[in-house]
């Protein structure tokens, strides 16, 4: 199963988010705009994980996330992966608000994994929401930053993680294993 743990933004945040989508036609561009359904943020990748290992890592998220407060954050400022647009392979939204925590609670979730026997990356967090992705290899996304309107989200508390299965085919699923409490 390839799996990942993820905080969401609320769907007032989504419904704004698709509007400003919509307003900065970034439809038109060369990208391949994320499904609304599929935005998160991202606290740990785990990739291909054994079927026999995800319910210790649940326990091990569920005490990950106990030992997190609730989040104030807010998305914000545009960019691309890597940092140097003129090959973009990721167009993204940044996030501000209480990203210390956010970025313990991705250290936790790193380290239920770890501890939970699988591999993980050892790189440093960037809390992001990516909102798309170039239709074939990269892209110059540097006229598209240029362009695109300012976007600066409505503030928002988030009060769980997700442990997601992703489904891989012509269209991407994510199914929800497990939602677990912050705090």
């Amino acid at each position: 199963m390839r799996l990942f743990a993820a905080i969401d933004p609320p769907e007032a945040e989504r419904d704004r988010l698709l509007e400003w989508l919509t307003l900065s036609r970034l439809a038109a561009t060369d990208l391949r705009l994320v499904p609304s359904e599929q935005w998160h943020l991202t606290l740990c990748f785990y990739g291909e994980t054994p079927g026999g290992t995800v319910a210790e890592l649940v326990d091990r998220l569920r005490r990950a996330a106990e030992r997190s407060t609730p989040l104030a954050l807010q998305l914000g400022g545009v960019g691309s992966f890597p940092g140097d647009p003129v090959r973009a392979k990721v167009l993204w939204l940044g996030v501000e608000g209480d990203l210390t925590e956010l970025s313990h609670l991705a250290d936790r979730c790193s380290a239920a994994g770890r501890r939970a026997g699988l591999d993980i990356e050892t790189r440093k967090y960037r809390p992001h929401l990516t909102i798309g992705r170039p239709r074939h290899g990269t892209i110059d996304l540097r006229p598209t930053l240029e362009a695109l309107p300012p976007y600066a989200g409505q503030p928002w508390v988030a009060t769980t993680l997700r442990l997601v299965r992703s489904h891989l085919g012509a269209r991407v699923r994510h199914e929800t294993l497990e939602e677990l409490p912050l705090g």
